[in-house]
């Protein structure tokens, strides 16, 4: 498979490779309507778009947003990439499967909004601060039966996840789990994280998890 990386483009990594394993178990319909949300390199669209599923794909940065387009040229793939903040380009659209990897790790500068290539994973103080947009706002983006998979840490709180999107009405569950190392950007706060009880004073890993939210018929 061919795949450009502009330079400042989210890589596909640990996350990227769980959630494709849950689509991956997602039986979908022909020609299933599905949307990436926070696509970066579009790796996970181009992965609905294999299967036959027409994707559309939407990222904040100028750079994610060329670099999917031309990923999906050089495989021959036809994803419809637009630019904007989540769901803002596609609120007039219901989807069959929405995936999403949004930016989850918990930051110290939580009162500065993050720049350059720390808005692909920082998400304030708690981690959540896209994680409660897209509980909120994706199940009234998606079709009966329509399914969201999403990744994050657990460091982010998962049962605030499930939480959330029972309470919008959808069937939430975590499907999977995989515990990794930690990367450079959790491994340069680690005393930030440690210090407000986020990892243990031995923890040398986090768990990352895909929660799987249907909406019923």
């Amino acid at each position: 498979m061919s795949r450009l990386l502009l330079p400042g483009v989210y890589a596909p990594q640990d996350d990227t490779a769980l959630l494709a394993e849950a689509l991956a178990d997602e039986a979908l319909r022909p020609a299933a309507t599905v949307l990436d949300v926070g696509t970066g390199s579009g790796a996970l669209a181009l992965a609905a778009a294999r299967r036959g599923a027409r994707v559309t794909a939407v990222d904040v940065s100028r750079r994610a947003v060329w670099t999917t387009r031309v990923n999906a040229r050089l495989n021959r793939l036809p994803v419809r990439v637009l630019r904007g903040n989540l769901f803002g380009p596609v609120r007039d659209r219901t989807f069959d499967l929405i995936l999403a990897n949004p930016p989850y790790v918990p930051a110290p500068q939580a009162g500065h909004a993050p720049r350059g290539r720390a808005r692909a994973w920082d998400a304030g103080r708690d981690g959540r601060l896209v994680l409660d947009r897209i509980c909120r706002d994706a199940p009234a983006l998606l079709r009966p039966e329509g399914v969201l998979l999403m990744v994050h840490s657990a460091l982010s709180d998962p049962g605030r996840s499930l939480e959330l999107l029972r309470t919008a009405g959808l069937k939430a569950a975590v499907v999977r789990r995989r515990w990794i190392g930690l990367g450079p950007v959790l491994r340069r706060r680690q005393d930030w994280l440690r210090a407000h009880g986020l990892l243990g004073p031995a923890d040398e890993r986090e768990e990352l998890v895909v929660i799987r939210a249907e909406r019923p018929v």
